[in-house]
């Protein structure tokens, strides 16, 4: 009985990893440069870049912490969408994958920016924090709340910061000022929790603006490229309402 001819085996595939690389701190031009890696099983970007860093070029700069999606470090644009290193896989993408830093935030080298700077002045700016007038009692039970209101308010507060909303939104391409949909994400995760003791009133001073919730076009990049996938043309479209009938007292 004759044998079949079975075609061998294909080995892995041989990616392209296509970095746009410069250094600020010293004066590097902008250039794009090419790697090649062999691709595992179940390879991750975060995995690939290590490989890069760590066999090919040690000066290449990005940025990691948990490798699971959870602090946000290693957002950049893959492909031209802003996304995470450590939870993109290479299967899913082409043997040529093109990696650049996220725009918006201040560059520090290659794929790494300085998003800490512009969240804490988006912190800072809207006041991102419960306020009260009573004097806080650290030996004093926490008050309750209920199940469903808690769950609200975690689903907000799960923002890792990793800013790929801020790079994927067009109103900040024409508004500097604008604070985005992590901006707004805050304001309406304060204004669930019944701790914060500021009314509509005071938010709308924070956000009752074009550098607001007014100024955004409803383009709704962030929607699309949050990692965790946050209800954001939710909250942006519940606050304009609220933030409307403020304006309109």
């Amino acid at each position: 009985m004759l044998k079949k001819n079975t075609p061998p085996a294909a080995g892995p595939r041989i990616l392209t990893l296509r970095v746009l690389r410069s250094s600020p701190s010293e004066a590097t031009e902008p250039h794009w440069q090419d790697f090649r890696v062999e691709e595992a099983e179940g390879m991750t970007l975060f995995i690939a870049l290590n490989e890069v860093r760590e066999n090919l070029d040690p000066s290449l700069q990005f940025d990691f912490v948990c490798r699971a999606g959870i602090c946000g470090s290693c957002g950049m644009l893959i492909d031209g969408k802003p996304g995470l290193a450590c939870c993109a896989l290479t299967r899913d993408y082409g043997p040529e994958i093109t990696l650049a830093p996220l725009p918006v935030f201040e560059l520090i080298g290659d794929l790494s920016v300085n998003t800490g700077k512009w969240m804490r002045g988006t912190a800072e700016r809207l006041e991102t924090w419960i306020h009260s007038d009573a004097e806080p009692l650290l030996t004093a039970l926490e008050p309750r709340m209920e199940p469903e209101l808690a769950e609200a308010i975690y689903e907000l507060d799960r923002c890792i910061e990793c800013g790929c909303c801020v790079a994927g939104c067009g109103t900040l391409r024409m508004r500097e000022e604008f604070v985005g949909a992590i901006g707004l994400n805050k304001i309406a995760r304060f204004r669930l929790d019944p701790r914060d003791e500021r009314s509509d009133e005071d938010f709308y001073e924070l956000i009752g603006d074009d550098t607001g919730v007014f100024g955004c076009m409803s383009l709704l990049g962030c929607h699309d490229v949050c990692p965790k996938g946050l209800p954001l043309q939710t909250q942006i479209a519940f606050l304009r309402r609220k933030m409307a009938v403020v304006g309109l007292k």
